[in-house]
Parts: structure tokens; sequence; C-alpha cells
């Protein structure tokens, strides 16, 4: 003790204890309060090991302060910052599951309505040992029991501290990259860099991205704006009149397919139909359908493609719009759009943790009155995948949400079954169904889950129409991105009727196609097959027209895939692209028809030269308008601008109940309309963990979306 004791008194000793004991409460944190997900030993190693790096980094700044005078206020003081910085996050995580950025620290409001407006509500018993440290330090240097060290640390020696904290922290982003390659390029979640590089490091990442943002946005002017409109207006496409109206009033429901890829739709494996409900669906005189629709992700995956279908705007060239701007960003979004012009109730229903893709806020700022993340389900034992709830107990455990929203709504499903590894139980698994045996477990698999996403859509359909809902709605169907990625497609190709030895660029592009429907019931029976081409981008001023709301006064990169001026240039993230007749892809023009190079007239090289301009012009005007926010600048009528503070998604089925209480006779709900009768028992599933009980606390198997290091 002797020897420790003087230890402690040396100025290095100082450090160490310091720098050991906020180790310590770090991790205290990361396992008591924070759900991080580490799944594998590998995780908890950079887990445990990351607080260091940073932690030693930021207390050596007191090194290069000479007099003990200094040294001594400016580690403590450097401590009691940290250690704040570290509480402050512990306690908006316990209300938002998530951590605070800049913008929120920096931002009063934010703070003030995340936390609910009482902090004090969210403290534990425990949050004293975050602080006892340093007040038993304080007292034990105010008794002199710890000394001050009057020598001074040689700033070579200083400099060699912070040397070997920055080299322990490549050490840190080196483990980090191995295990999650893009952490910081791409990043989907905020939980991915506290995992693995630590509460500072995210912070300090924060910071210079905020200040990246804020410089961009401080050079923006409203004649960059103008350039943004002059281009939309001009691409807008009229709405053709017999479609413009068809479901105006109905409930919109979105049910959004992981990973669907549209050669699902049709195909038979071993003489039987992988997807046979939704073959059902996509030949009905109730559904249009759309065979040339592909989506347009970047490396936002599931992220971009909600924007797109939200806002008609392309995600970013590199990282998720939702988890680089979407905090902060202005949008015009169908939520908003449908409450403001029509009065809209909007819903999310998605089985994973809320802070994923950022989602709890980008929602707010697309204007969602709800989201019923993974903390509203039970998602313990078998329930859920390492994404989130199975598909078939998300659509039936939303129910109890869905019916005592007011109609008419907009309501979107994400579902996560279908996802990468396509891992299923086998109790899940359709014993009749036998899928294909290609010695690529994923290509395999994929199948599998394809069918069980099926068959939990057919239990939805089967729930809205025993309650009424169908007939009052109308329904799209939309796959995300690709499932089997570039890699695996010559895996495909057999499955297909293709030779993997002639897998070329121009294949691969063509299975960018997913599907899209719009099942209309009671429309007129004149559902079709349409062979349009057209994108993800193209979704939300088709369903505006649909509901027989003009698109023309928003800023939108899509237009109407019903309308005759409607443009099949279709463009994708890499500014590659496809149209009817000729698909581009890194410079090369290959002809749909036959699949290889085209030989091109005159007439052809300029009409395929005004398409990549266009595909550029796009992409570019697209990328100012996010990446500087100028919707901030633009009011059109009747448009409010979105607060985000107006929405909590906190006790969200408590919220419906109250407005339907305080509507009384009035009340639209699903639940209203049957007397104030549950439908729960209107829906029927086969899914076996319905009657399965478990102990485990909730999220606990949504713990590895970063499994995908595609």
């Amino acid at each position: 003790m002797k020897k420790l004791s003087k230890f402690v008194d040396t100025r290095i000793g100082f450090f160490t204890l310091l720098v050991v004991l906020f180790w310590f409460k770090t991790l205290f944190a990361y396992f008591t309060d924070f759900n991080l997900g580490a799944s594998n030993i590998f995780q908890y190693i950079i887990l445990i090991f990351n607080p260091l790096a940073t932690t030693a980094l930021i207390y050596s700044i007191a090194f290069y302060f000479k007099r003990a005078r200094f040294f001594y206020p400016v580690i403590m003081g450097l401590d009691i910052a940290n250690t704040l910085l570290l509480y402050l996050n512990v306690i908006y995580y316990r209300e938002f599951t998530d951590f605070m950025t800049i913008a929120t620290m920096t931002g009063y409001s934010k703070v003030n309505q995340g936390l609910s407006g009482s902090s004090l509500a969210l403290t534990n018993f425990h949050d004293v040992f975050y602080w006892l440290d340093i007040v038993v330090i304080i007292v034990l240097m105010l008794l002199r029991v710890i000394h001050f060290d009057r020598r001074a640390i040689g700033t070579r020696l200083a400099f060699a501290f912070t040397s070997m904290s920055l080299v322990l922290f490549g050490v840190n982003l080196s483990l980090a990259e191995m295990d999650r390659p893009q952490l910081l390029g791409r990043t989907f979640d905020r939980n991915y860099i506290v995992k693995y590089l630590g509460i500072d490091a995210f912070t300090g990442y924060d910071l210079v991205k905020s200040q990246h943002i804020h410089e961009m946005r401080q050079s923006a002017t409203k004649s960059e704006l103008d350039k943004v409109k002059k281009f939309t207006d001009k691409h807008y496409a009229k709405p053709d009149p017999q479609m413009y109206g068809i479901a105006k009033g109905r409930n919109v429901i979105i049910i959004h397919l992981e990973s669907f890829q549209q050669f699902l739709v049709d195909k038979k494996i071993n003489d039987q139909e992988v997807t046979p409900f939704l073959n059902s669906l996509y030949h009905s005189k109730d559904t249009y359908a759309f065979d040339n629709f592909f989506h347009q992700v970047g490396q936002g995956k599931t992220s971009d493609a909600e924007n797109m279908l939200e806002t008609s705007t392309f995600g970013l060239p590199q990282g998720s719009l939702f988890a680089t701007l979407g905090s902060d960003n202005t949008f015009q979004a169908a939520p908003a759009i449908l409450n403001q012009r029509a009065g809209y109730t909007s819903a999310v229903f998605h089985g994973n943790v809320a802070s994923f893709w950022n989602r709890n806020n980008v929602y707010k700022n697309l204007g969602y009155q709800y989201f019923f993340d993974a903390s509203y389900y039970d998602t313990s034992g078998d329930k859920a995948t390492g994404y989130g709830l199975k598909d078939k107990l998300l659509f039936k455990d939303s129910v109890k949400y869905l019916q005592n929203l007011q109609q008419p709504f907009y309501a979107k499903f994400i579902t996560v079954t279908n996802h990468f590894p396509y891992d299923l139980d086998d109790e899940d698994k359709d014993p009749n169904f036998q899928t294909t045996n290609t010695g690529d477990s994923n290509v395999d698999n994929y199948f599998v889950t394809a069918h069980y996403l099926d068959q939990s859509l057919a239990e939805f359909f089967n729930y809205l129409k025993k309650t009424g809902v169908y007939d009052h709605s109308i329904i799209m169907i939309y796959g995300d991105h690709y499932g089997i990625s570039n890699s695996e497609n010559p895996s495909l190709a057999s499955v297909l009727g293709k030779n993997a030895d002639n897998w070329t660029d121009f294949d691969n592009a063509q299975l960018q196609r997913v599907p899209l429907m719009f099942v209309i019931p009671n429309s007129g029976g004149h559902g079709y097959i349409s062979h349009t081409y057209g994108g993800e981008v193209d979704v939300l001023p088709t369903l505006l027209h649909l509901l027989g709301i003009s698109s023309k006064r928003y800023i939108q990169f899509g237009t109407d895939l019903f309308s005759k001026e409607h443009s099949q240039t279709v463009a994708f993230r890499n500014r590659d692209f496809v149209t009817p007749r000729f698909t581009s892809i890194n410079g090369k023009i290959y002809n749909n028809r036959t699949g290889k190079e085209a030989k091109l007239t005159k007439k052809q090289q300029k009409q395929l030269e005004r398409a990549r301009e266009l595909v550029n012009l796009e992409l570019s005007l697209s990328d100012s308008l996010n990446e500087k926010n100028l919707l901030r600048f633009y009011h059109p009528k009747g448009f409010k601008t979105v607060n985000p503070a107006d929405y909590n998604y906190s006790n969200g089925l408590k919220r419906a109940q109250r407005i339907e209480k305080k509507k009384g006779n009035k009340s639209t709900s699903i639940f209203s309309q049957h007397h104030d009768r549950s439908t729960v028992n209107d829906y029927s599933t086969d899914a076996p963990e319905q009657n399965h009980s478990s102990t485990d606390s909730n999220r606990i198997k949504i713990t590895n979306p970063d499994a995908n290091n595609k």
C-alpha cells in the first residue's frame, strides 16, 4: 500500500489512477446502462479495450502544464468533464436508447425534449458510482493524503504519453475495422461507434462531422435551391387522369420487404412456388405491379430506400443520409404531406432498436407521429433474429397498436427476417418447402426466408380482410434492395437458368430489380403488370397521385410511374443507369435484349449522352439539396415545416387511446369501429414462438446487426 501511495503521489501515478478509474466507470456504463450488443469474444475484447486509448489521450493534456498548481486542476477538470459527458449519455440513453450528439448538446430544447424534461426521474441509485471516485479523490487531496508532485514532466515525456495513446487508438481502430469494415465511412448506428471506439471517440467523430456539415450548410444560398426547383419543375410528370385519386381517402399500408428481389416473384423451386401469396397478389386484378422497378440505394441500404420512398430524393454518395444528416435535415416527406393535406395519422412498425439507422431522430423530421420499435414488442428468446422481431410476430403483435390509430392512417411495416445471413430457426421453416442445393448457404437459405416472409404477408392480409380494413386501404409492397450480392450472383445463376461462367456486370445490373405493387381493392378490377421502367425515387409522386394529392408543389426527383410523361431513365447511386433499351455500367453500354455490349448509332449515342447528363444532374442536385439542407429555404403552399420537438415516441399506445377517448363517437380507429372491441383475436398465425414464454429482457437477441459486413 505504501508503494501504491507513493506511486499515486507522482504525476504519472495520479494520471494512471484517474485513467484506470474512468476506464472502470466506462465499462460499468457499458454493461449496466448501455446495450451495445457485443456478440462474440472479439467484440468483447474491443469493448473492454476501447476506453483506454481516448481516456489516456485526453488526460495526457495535463502533462503539458509544468506547475503543480496547474497540472492537478487541469487533470481533475478533464476527469470531471469526461465523467459528466459519460453520465449525460447514461441519462440520455435511458430515455432515448441513443447517445448524445453535438447537435443535441448544443441545442437545449432538444436535450430537454429528449429527456422528456425530467432527468431526475431517469436517475438510478447506482449512479453514485459515476461520481464517488471524484468525491473521494478531492477529499483525499484536501486532507493531504494525496500529495502534489512538484516535479514537472518534461515535454518529451508528455509527448511520449500522447503518442502512445494515439498508437493505442490506432490499434483500437484497426481491430474495429477488422470486425466492422467502413465503421466510420458507413455509419448507420451510433451504438456501433461507441461499441468499437468508445464515448469519447464517438463525440470527437460527431464533432468533426457536425463541423463539416455546419460549414457546408453555412455556405448554402437560396439561389442553389432555385437550381433544384427549376430542375424538378421541368422534370415534373402530369398524372394519368384515370389513375389520379383512385385511392383517395384510403388507409395507406406500406410493406417494406427486406432484401427482396423481383426474381423471387413467380419463381418455383422443385416445382414449388417460393412466394405463392405474393404471386397471387402480383397477378390480381386489384394490383398494379411493375416488373422493371429498380432499387437505387447506395451505402445507406435500407435507410436509403426509406428516404427515397418518403421524400423522392436520393441517398448520399457515401454513407447513409439518415445516419449522417437525418437528425437535423428539413424534409417534405410523405407522413407530413399526408397529415397536412388529408389528415392522415402516421406510424412505423419495426421490431429492431429505434436507434438503428438513426430512425428515432429521422422519423421525427419526416413527421411520423408514432414509431413502434423493439421496445414495444417481446423480442426475447427465439422471437427475434439479429435484426429484430420475426416477421410473423411483427405483423401479429403490431395489431394491438394499429387498431387504435385514427383512420385514415399511413402505416409502414419494416420486415427483417429475409435479411442476410438468412438464418431461420428450424421450427419456423415450412417442412413442405425444399430449397435449392447450390452449395452456397446464403443463396439456398434466401429462398427459405423469402418463403417465410410470404407466409407472414398472407396472415396479415387475412387479418386486414377479416376486420374490413382491406377494403378501405391501398397496400403498397416494395423491395428495399438486393438480397444476393454481386459476388454471390454466379452461385445463383443456375437457379435462374443461366451459366455462371458467362455471368457479367450486365447480369448483376438486371438483378437489381425489386418488386413494386399497389394493391387497391374494389377499384374497378383494372389492375395489370406494367413494364414501365422506374426506381424507388418515383414512389412518392406515384402514391400521392393515386391518393388524389398533387405532387407539383413539392421538390421531388421522381415522377409518377403511371404518367405518360414519366422519365424511364433509372439512375443508380454510383451514376450507372438503365433505360428500357440500354444499360450503362462503368461507361460500357449494354443492349438489354442481347445482354451484350451495344453497337450504337449516332442518334442512340446522343440519346444516351442526354440520359447520362440527366443522371449526373439529378444526383448532383439531390446531393446539394440534402447536404446543404436547402429545403429550409423552401415553403410550398399549404406545407408547414415539421418541428421534431412535437413528437415523442414513448407511450405510443396510451397516446392513441387518449385520442380515441377524446374523440368519443367521432373516433375512426379500427377499435372504435368494432364497437370498442379489440381485433387482436382476429389475427391468426402459425408462428411457433407465440406460445413460447421467456423471462429474458427485451432486446436481448437484437444485438448483432453488424454480422453482415457487406
